[in-house]
C-alpha cells in the first residue's frame, strides 16, 4: 500500500473525529437554540474550514481513484451506499453552510424567509446522510486516527490547522451576529422571523 493512500486516509479520520465533536456541540446548541444562540454561530462558522479539509481530502481521494492512480484503484473504491449518498452529502453539508453564513450576513431584520427554510430542510437532509456516513465509517476511526506513522505530526499539524482557521474565522465574523444575539423583543414580521429561526 502507498503511503500515500494510508496518510489520505488517517487524516480524513482524523480531521473526521474533530468534525463529529463539533457537530455534537451544535446539535447540542440547536436543542437550546435561544440561549446557546452565540455557541451555534461562532461553532457554525468555525465549522466551515474542518469541513473544507474533509471535502478535499475526500475529493483527492476520488479523484485519484478514477484517474486510474494504481493505490487508491488497488484499496477500491467505497461502498456503494456511501458513493451513492456522498453527492447528497456535499450538496447538503455545502447549502447548511452557506445558508447559515446567509443568515448571519442578512441578519434578523431582513426577508430571509427563504434562506430559512433553505437552512432548515440542509439541516434535515445533513441529519439523515451524515448518520449514515458517520455509522458506516465509525468502526475504522480508532485504528486510522491511533495508529503509529512517520507523519502524525504532520496530519495533526494540518488538522489543527483547520481549527485555528475556523477559530479565526469564527472570532473575525461574530460581529455579524450582534442583530440575532440582540434582537429579543421584536415586533411584527420580525418576531415571526426570530421565532421561526429559534423553534
Amino acid at each position: 500500500m502507498e503511503l500515500g493512500t494510508v496518510r489520505n486516509e488517517r487524516l480524513t479520520a482524523t480531521n473526521g473525529v474533530v468534525l463529529i465533536v463539533l457537530l455534537l456541540i451544535e446539535g447540542v446548541t440547536i436543542l437550546f437554540l435561544r440561549p446557546l444562540l452565540p455557541v451555534h454561530i461562532f461553532v457554525g462558522m468555525l465549522l466551515i474550514p474542518p469541513v473544507v479539509l474533509k471535502l478535499a481530502t475526500t475529493g483527492y481521494r476520488m479523484l485519484r481513484y478514477y484517474t486510474g492512480h494504481a493505490a487508491y484503484v488497488d484499496r477500491g473504491p467505497p461502498h456503494i451506499l456511501m458513493r451513492a449518498l456522498a453527492p447528497l452529502l456535499v450538496v447538503a453539508t455545502v447549502s447548511l453552510l452557506s445558508t447559515g453564513v446567509g443568515l448571519l450576513v442578512l441578519g434578523p431584520h431582513s426577508g430571509h424567509g427563504i434562506v430559512l427554510g433553505l437552512h432548515k430542510l440542509s439541516f434535515i437532509v445533513f441529519l439523515a446522510v451524515a448518520s449514515v456516513h458517520v455509522l458506516a465509517y465509525l468502526p475504522r476511526v480508532p485504528r486510522l486516527v491511533l495508529a503509529r506513522a512517520g507523519a502524525a505530526r504532520r496530519l495533526l499539524a494540518l488538522v489543527g490547522a483547520s481549527i485555528a482557521a475556523g477559530v479565526v474565522l469564527a472570532g473575525a465574523t461574530y460581529s455579524l451576529a450582534g442583530p440575532w444575539l440582540h434582537h429579543h423583543e421584536p415586533d411584527g414580521d420580525d418576531h415571526a422571523a426570530a421565532q421561526t429561526l429559534l423553534s
